[in-house]
């Protein structure tokens, strides 16, 4: 049995990257509901709404015309054309066939640029807050995150001299979230052009453009890419995207990315020794979802406006919480500092904001998400994919839990 274990042992890559948080706070979550408990789970961001019928019916007619097999590495010529067509259509960007590749969702798309593109000690720049995930999937490429603090005061978006003050000759990406997860904040113009005008004077630095949410933006505003104020930067930004947002089709797993063609080869190479390919009835359906009508994006949008509007409201009504408006996707980033100090009935010490979403689930039922995950406490995260009567509740519930909080 030692030696089984010795031969089984972790590489040393690992020590590095942490277990995902949110997906064990919606284990627990899960496990408290199961035994009874009146759970209302504002953790995970996956929207509840369903695929569309027409994306649905694509795949079963896939399976019945038995497009069951392999595919080519990059995804089929159909996908990466309704990729193609939707860039020009909808933000004005060409790219060949060869300057798009498929995978297994945005995180696989993600996880093929690192690993073909970083050397050991390789350093990324990763704006805080962030997605979970970008600086273990840099450090299971052998780089370093560079994290930058961007806090609520600056509407949590990396200012140009902050980019600027953290290049260094090893810098190899940016990696740019607009909208935000977890924080809903949106880049806009202006804004995009003074990081350009930071990325023009460095030009070993790449760009990592990360669009998922681009349809939900809202206030009567519009996406936009790094690439229409800034289309010099074209041949060193990869744009990534994908369909489980906007479309509801998280299971699905379907992603893609568009860069120059001989970085998009090295990813498939990646690609080709990993996943092989994303599943051939995935691809069928976000051809679909790309192609077919898109009329209903705007009125979920309005949906997840509306429901913000509701978050921020009833949150900022909780003592020791303060939250700004997002202006796009569907999470809120409440800054918790106010309630750090304080004490539950029972005695316990909120000291962190780990502790708080902790006294949230497990005296209060909610469950959210600390700052901490997201590389920005105290904070947490509100995903406000979900009805408004469960938002309303687990609202009411935040603002009880504060208001049983004490000064020690």
């Amino acid at each position: 049995m030692n030696e089984l274990a010795a031969k089984l042992r972790s590489a040393d890559r690992l020590k590095n990257v942490r277990s995902s948080m949110i997906l064990e706070l919606v284990r627990k979550a899960r496990s408290l509901k199961a035994d009874g408990h009146p759970v209302i789970d504002l953790g995970i961001g996956e929207p509840d709404f369903t695929t569309p019928d027409h994306v649905k019916q694509a795949a079963m007619d896939a399976i019945i015309r038995n497009e069951t097999r392999y595919t080519v590495v990059p995804g089929t010529v159909p996908m990466r054309r309704a990729i193609a067509d939707k860039l020009k259509r909808e933000n004005g960007l060409h790219y060949d066939l060869a300057e798009i590749t498929v995978g297994g969702g945005a995180k696989s798309i993600i996880f093929n640029a690192m690993l073909a593109s970083l050397n050991p000690g390789d350093e990324v720049i990763i704006p805080a807050p962030y997605w979970s995930s970008y600086p273990d999937i840099v450090a299971m490429a052998e780089g370093v995150p560079v994290v930058v603090d961007c806090p609520q005061e600056q509407r949590f978006l990396i200012s140009p001299d902050q980019l600027a003050a953290a290049i260094s000759s090893k810098t190899r990406w940016l990696i740019l979230n607009s909208p935000s997860n977890p924080t809903g904040g949106v880049y806009g113009i202006e804004h995009l052009r003074g990081l350009a005008e930071v990325l023009r004077a460095n030009p070993h630095l790449a760009i990592l453009s990360d669009d998922i949410y681009e349809h939900l933006v809202f206030d009567g505003h519009r996406f936009t890419s790094i690439l229409n104020v800034a289309p010099d930067l074209r041949n060193r930004t990869l744009l990534v995207n994908g369909v489980s947002k906007v479309f509801a089709m998280t299971g699905w797993r379907l992603g893609y990315a568009a860069g120059p063609s001989d970085f998009i080869s090295s990813m498939n190479v990646v690609q080709g020794q990993s996943l092989t390919h994303a599943c051939s009835i995935s691809q069928a359906a976000a051809i679909a979802a790309l192609s077919g009508p898109t009329d209903f994006l705007s009125t979920r949008a309005k949906s997840f406006e509306k429901r913000r509007d509701i978050v921020v409201a009833e949150i900022n009504k909780a003592d020791g919480l303060n939250c700004i408006g997002p202006e796009g996707a569907f999470y809120a980033f409440p800054d918790c500092s106010g309630v750090i100090g304080k004490s539950t009935s029972d005695g316990m010490l909120i000291s962190s904001d780990i502790d708080f979403c902790t006294y949230l689930l497990e005296e209060h039922f909610v469950s959210v998400v600390p700052g901490e995950t997201f590389g920005l406490s105290p904070h947490f995260r509100i995903s406000t994919a979900a009805s408004d009567s469960n938002l309303a509740g687990a609202c009411a519930r935040i603002q009880s839990a504060c208001a049983g909080l004490s000064c020690t």
